[in-house]
């Protein structure tokens, strides 16, 4: 049974994405939302309040699109749930995961301080794989006017977050930049059973672009 601010707070979400066309919409934070309460039936230490509530506020201001700034996230999730008079050690806890969800870079680890933020950011990645996975890559690039894909522009193994955040390159180089590299980076046993299908899946699919591309397919 949810309590009456996640009950809240996922109407707030679903209303303020609503429409939203880069796969960062309410259907992607809803997919996290329900994969992060299914991690945690294997994680009965995991505060099932604070997990549910940073599922739901993870994206709530993405520095993707709000000129890099990645406290927009933090502030914009502290001051909602402030507005719904939540205590101040969950609003803190909350704030605390949607700074460690995000991928920062292939050279940049992302380690989570509880359990909770293992949880979400397992949740998250999974989402970024798979059949789903290569649809919001591709609606993403689409968003941002990228091409599909350029032979002549290398993937990057960025070593930094701010060379993260700068890159421009073609979609399909997202793959070997960070899509390809997240089942290698997942914290829970439930989250790596999940993701060995989905990884399967991304590297037939990049098999076929690449045939298809150069029009050697059979």
């Amino acid at each position: 049974m949810s309590s009456p601010l996640i009950t809240a707070t996922a109407a707030f979400i679903e209303q303020k994405f609503a429409g939203e066309g880069s796969g960062h919409d309410w259907a992607h934070i809803r997919r996290v939302w329900l994969m992060a309460r299914r991690l945690a039936v294997a994680a009965p230490e995991a505060d099932q309040e604070v997990t549910e509530l940073a599922a739901l506020l993870h994206d709530i201001a993405d520095w993707k699109f709000h000129g890099g700034d990645y406290e927009a996230g933090p502030r914009a999730a502290r001051e909602w749930l402030r507005s719904q008079e939540a205590p101040e050690a969950l609003i803190a806890r909350v704030e605390t995961i949607i700074r460690e969800v995000s991928f920062k870079g292939l050279g940049v680890e992302t380690p989570v301080s509880s359990v909770e933020a293992a949880l979400v950011q397992d949740a998250d990645r999974l989402d970024a794989i798979g059949a789903i996975g290569i649809a919001r890559a591709f609606a993403y690039g689409g968003h941002k006017g990228r091409p599909l894909h350029d032979p002549a522009i290398a993937p990057v193994a960025h070593d930094s977050f701010a060379s993260y955040q700068l890159n421009t390159a073609p979609t399909l180089n997202h793959f070997y930049e960070k899509l390809l590299h997240l089942k290698d980076r997942l914290h829970t046993d439930a989250a790596r059973q999940v993701a060995q299908q989905r990884h399967a899946y991304m590297e037939t699919y990049v098999a076929r672009f690449l045939a298809e591309w150069d029009g050697v397919d059979q």
